[in-house]
């Protein structure tokens, strides 16, 4: 359940690099986005695998899906959170119900490449909001909570010096995400918004969808490479010849 989820990950981010608070932004520099062979995946229509991913299933479309850098920490309840946390790419789906100026729900989902047990879900409608709006004392309104999100996690991604995601996780499955900014002098905290660890089902069918839609991509785009093989073997059969004797490369980064 939750707590696996949790537990899950802390043994898989154990022996990654560590990290102090203000060291957040080692390893971002370069931002690091599906758009990097957004050329080449243009060319591939996924509309129908994205279509079926769970996450929709009650209405919501997605407005924002990116990898961000976060400062992960596990809380001890007697201890209190750790020190020091790994940083890791943690994808971030925003997604929303009813109009866009006007939405009715809200839901932001965490999972990481490196655990597929790490699901966390923040889920916030109009009623949800009043409550974090006078305890956080924010100066914005629902419609604009989510361009806010967006604009938090953009800065953390291209300025990771300055602007900080801390995510803390509880042993029962709860968590909360800090958005901090780095004054030089102090930081402040901006925004707070609370997660829960995904239930075991949720979880499943997470990894099921994504195995699935990795699965389906790479199928399309092996048709694609047959049809271009059979094209060149038409137009320049040299060509062909020269490219089958290429080894392919490996341990190529995305």
């Amino acid at each position: 359940g939750p707590r696996r989820a949790a537990m899950s990950f802390g043994a898989a981010g154990a022996g990654g690099p560590q990290h102090g608070f203000m060291r957040s932004s080692g390893g971002f520099q370069e931002e690091r986005s599906v758009h990097s062979s957004a050329s080449f995946l243009d060319a591939f229509d996924f509309t129908a695998i994205e279509e079926m991913d769970p996450s929709l299933a009650e209405g919501h479309r997605v407005v924002y899906d990116r990898e961000v850098p976060f400062e992960l920490r596990v809380q001890d309840a007697e201890i209190g959170p750790q020190e020091v946390g790994t940083l890791e790419a943690i994808r971030c789906k925003i997604l929303a119900l009813g109009e866009e100026h006007r939405p009715q729900h809200c839901r932001i989902e965490l999972t990481s490449e490196s655990d597929l047990f790490f699901l966390y879900t923040h889920s916030v409608d109009e009623l949800r909001f009043k409550q974090m709006q006078e305890h956080q004392k924010l100066m914005i309104d629902f419609p604009e909570y989510l361009s806010v999100v967006m604009k938090m996690l953009n800065h953390c991604i291209k300025e990771p010096q300055s602007y900080l995601a801390v995510f803390v996780m509880q042993r029962d499955g709860q968590a909360r995400l800090d958005f901090i900014q780095n004054m030089e002098y102090k930081f402040v905290e901006l925004l707070s918004c609370d997660f829960a660890a995904a239930p075991e089902e949720v979880v499943r069918q997470q990894i099921t969808f994504r195995y699935n839609s990795v699965k389906s991509r790479l199928a399309l785009m092996q048709g694609r490479l047959e049809d271009i093989n059979a094209l060149v073997k038409v137009k320049n059969p040299s060509l062909l010849l020269q490219l089958q004797k290429t080894p392919p490369r490996v341990g190529v980064k995305r």
